[in-house]
């Protein structure tokens, strides 16, 4: 979930070592399911990717914003991995290589629509990504999230998400929508953890302000009026 409390805080589930990785049921059961499929039994793929299709599906289209280019990037994605699965060399989740296929064949599909630009940022360290300089709010808790939890809001939580620049639209939609841990998401984007950390504030950063910007000034201006 997006940090609600006076500081914006980096949920900190992402310290799991490999031997914890190792003892997870769910981890130990993938790699099961994967040794049956290298094994000749490739009618258990289906089992194993089934509990990931929606949340391949909704990364992608977070990245392209288009319902028939995500279903395409998701469909090529799983084909991928399903061909690719022999060189899988589970020192990661399945889930975590699979997101990492996704994510490249999205930049791809964006590459050739040259819609966006795709100019990575320096992932050498937290300073190589451009700086952002967030709105000043007189009390952090009253962040714009909070907002979300209404009904009328969905929509515009959608709306944020899409004006994110594609690195940050990343890293916010693996760790806060997939919910996948800092570290796993850091593994499947190919950068540093501490970069993935400083990404993914300044990400909610620029959210919490879309919000500040789209949907409580706007209000703020109108109540204002209304007792003039």
């Amino acid at each position: 979930m997006l940090a609600k409390t006076g500081e914006l805080e980096l949920v900190s589930s992402d310290s799991r070592t490999q031997s914890e990785k190792s003892s997870d049921p769910e981890v130990s059961h993938e790699r099961q399911l994967i040794a049956e499929i290298l094994a000749g039994n490739p009618e258990r793929y289906y089992e194993l990717i089934a509990p990931l299709e929606r949340r391949i599906y909704f990364t992608a289209v977070s990245i392209v914003r288009n319902e028939a280019d995500a279903e395409d990037v998701a469909q090529e994605a799983i084909l991928k991995a399903f061909r690719s699965l022999g060189k899988f060399k589970g020192d990661a989740r399945f889930s975590t290589w699979l997101f990492s296929i996704t994510m490249n064949e999205a930049r791809m599909r964006l590459r050739k629509r040259r819609e966006v630009s795709l100019d990575e940022p320096n992932d050498d360290g937290a300073s190589g990504d451009a700086e952002y300089t967030p709105i000043q709010l007189a009390d952090w808790r009253e962040l714009p999230v909070d907002t979300v939890l209404n009904k009328e809001m969905a929509a515009h939580l959608e709306q944020a998400i899409e004006q994110l620049p594609v690195p940050y639209r990343e890293i916010l939609v693996l760790r806060d929508i997939d919910g996948v841990s800092t570290a796993d998401a850091a593994e499947a984007l190919g950068i540093s953890i501490a970069n993935a950390k400083v990404r993914l504030l300044r990400a909610r950063l620029m959210l919490r302000d879309y919000f500040v910007s789209h949907c409580l000034m706007p209000r703020t201006t109108r109540a204002g009026r209304g007792r003039e």
